[in-house]
């Protein structure tokens, strides 16, 4: 089960974001892709989902060529979690949620009650099912990220994207959130997640990509990849690795920007 580029280019029409771009995301691992704003995180996501075309190399989902899938059955291994923004439809949040069902339902079968016991269900993973019945125009940025992220959860898909999930939460939702994406990749799941924030991939990642100008700087297991040097490099400040002793018995790794002039 995995999701792989080879030699990718991504881009919007002659306009290219990056070249080069080779990696393999594998099931039962949590990758965290960090970098910048524009460096092209938000376009590599789209790109590997298919929804934006590739300007060069090869995507393969589970050995196959990408556009070789059709919708449905894609829809069905790869899901998406956007970054939380306000939609033109006042869908209720539980309506939202059954929407990540209609890959197996089909796109015009109303949901019944099994359907909407599996929406209630993942609503319920994530705290909010007491938000079930509220449109989703009436949520706070944090509430709409987490509607979104149960709506992905619906889907069963084996492959999940999600392009700043812990955005707009508070610290206790951003800990509940990286539970989850922890729990589906122990269960299986091959999980790509976008963030700003490298202790967020220190906690939960098992492999994290740099990307900085739309070129991977580092590529590989995240306790080797994220490091003061590649830190300071990707950022462009001073970052410091620091260590906490935990109940594990493995020290907690976390970061420091030490100072704030740039230095790139």
């Amino acid at each position: 089960m995995t999701l792989e580029a080879h030699g990718l280019s991504i881009g919007f029409g002659t306009r290219v974001v990056g070249t080069g771009i080779d990696t393999v995301l594998a099931g039962g691992e949590v990758t965290c892709l960090l970098g910048p704003n524009g460096s092209g995180k938000s376009t590599l996501l789209r790109t590997l989902l298919g929804v934006q075309p590739a300007l060069g190399g090869d995507i393969r989902l589970d050995g196959q060529r990408l556009e070789s899938w059709n919708a449905r059955d894609r829809a069905r291994r790869v899901a998406y979690v956007p970054q939380a923004a306000a939609t033109a439809f006042d869908f209720t949040v539980l309506e939202l949620v059954q929407m990540g069902l209609t890959p197996w339902r089909g796109l015009f079968a109303a949901p019944g009650a099994q359907a909407r016991d599996a929406a209630l269900e993942c609503l319920d993973r994530l705290g909010i099912a007491p938000l079930a019945a509220r449109p989703i125009q009436r949520l706070s940025g944090g509430e709409r990220q987490l509607a979104y992220l149960a709506r992905a959860l619906a889907t069963r898909a084996t492959h999940l994207l999600m392009d700043e999930p812990t955005a707009n939460l508070d610290f206790a939702n951003q800990a509940l959130i990286l539970d989850e994406i922890a729990r589906l990749a122990a269960g299986g799941a091959c999980v790509l997640f976008t963030t700003h924030h490298p202790d967020h991939a220190l906690r939960v990642a098992h492999r994290a990509m740099l990307l900085r100008r739309g070129t991977l700087m580092g590529n590989g297991p995240a306790g080797d990849i994220l490091n003061s040097e590649n830190l300071s490099a990707l950022y462009g400040r001073p970052v410091e690795m620091a260590e906490l002793p935990s109940a594990s018995g493995r020290p907690d790794r976390f970061c420091i920007v030490r100072e704030s002039r740039r230095f790139d």
